[in-house]
């Protein structure tokens, strides 16, 4: 069983039709959709082949509903806890595609315990930085990735984003990636350049880190510094970047289950990303 760990939130994607003007109006198009970096991997596993469970905590309320029945309407396992208020992310995209997200995860962030069940027979957790960065969701994650390792499962950690590795501090994230020892570290070049890792500086221990580029090709960087390159699935329109590099971890780790090498995973992971970038929010 492929298994994450985080966020179940709505996405509220803003498609501006210009740069916004302080004060007043600016014309948009917004779109309302289910979000969160755990959720879009575990339903972008499923789309590319694997049964997925995702773990987390939404508010007790209509929103939260909502959200599960959807994500499990897509073939995904749900457990959560139900408590709080069911969190948001604002997601303003610009005209090449790119994204600034104004996130309140509100109730995702206070998973303070495991549901019942939660890793059973799991083979592979993945858990974006987002999960670990933050309090007590941090604890549990660590804690279920500990767990997990005992159990022999393998191990997928994403950056997430620069602005949430920044305010939990580079130093000490260096220092819980090196303790808690993953067997893949997904980031993109700006992660990857804050966190000083590329070709000559991988990540301490045995992982494999992943290093995503946009339109550019992945760098594979293995733990003794060796490194390839695996060219990116061409795309015609980039509308909108939302919840691609959750789909090229998702079409990644579905690959190197199902028996495939890390070229061929950061091939299966393109072909994925490529597949959400023409529709608003992680295109599910």
């Amino acid at each position: 069983m492929l298994c994450t760990i985080g966020d179940l939130v709505e996405d509220v994607v803003v498609w501006l039709e210009a740069a916004p003007v302080y004060g007043t109006d600016t014309p948009a198009r917004i779109f309302r959709r289910r979000g969160g970096s755990a959720a879009n991997f575990a339903a972008r596993a499923v789309t590319a082949g694997m049964r997925s469970r995702f773990i987390g905590q939404v508010g007790d309320d209509p929103l939260g509903k909502q959200l599960v029945a959807e994500l499990a309407g897509l073939g995904v396992e749900v457990l959560t806890n139900r408590r709080g208020t069911t969190g948001s992310i604002v997601v303003l995209v610009d005209g090449t595609g790119e994204r600034t997200m104004l996130p309140d995860r509100a109730a995702a962030m206070s998973l303070d315990s495991l549901p019942e069940g939660a890793l059973t027979d799991t083979t592979w957790l993945h858990v974006p930085a987002y999960s670990l960065v933050v309090e007590p969701l941090g604890a549990t994650s660590r804690n279920a990735i500990a767990t997990a390792q005992n159990g022999g499962a393998a191990i997928s950690i994403d950056a997430s984003s620069t602005g949430a590795l920044n305010e939990f501090g580079v130093a000490p994230f260096l220092e819980m990636l090196a303790s808690l020892q993953p067997d893949v570290f997904f980031a993109n070049q700006d992660e990857a350049a804050l966190l000083g890792l590329g070709p000559d500086t991988p990540l301490p221990g045995s992982a494999l880190t992943v290093i995503k580029a946009g339109s550019d090709p992945v760098l594979l960087v293995d733990a003794s510094g060796m490194t390839s390159t695996v060219p990116a699935t061409p795309v015609e329109v980039v509308a909108d970047t939302t919840g691609a590099g959750d789909a090229f971890a998702a079409g990644f780790v579905v690959a190197r289950m199902t028996g495939a090498d890390p070229t061929e995973a950061a091939e299966s992971g393109c072909l994925q990303a490529a597949t959400v970038l023409a529709q608003p929010g992680s295109g599910d």
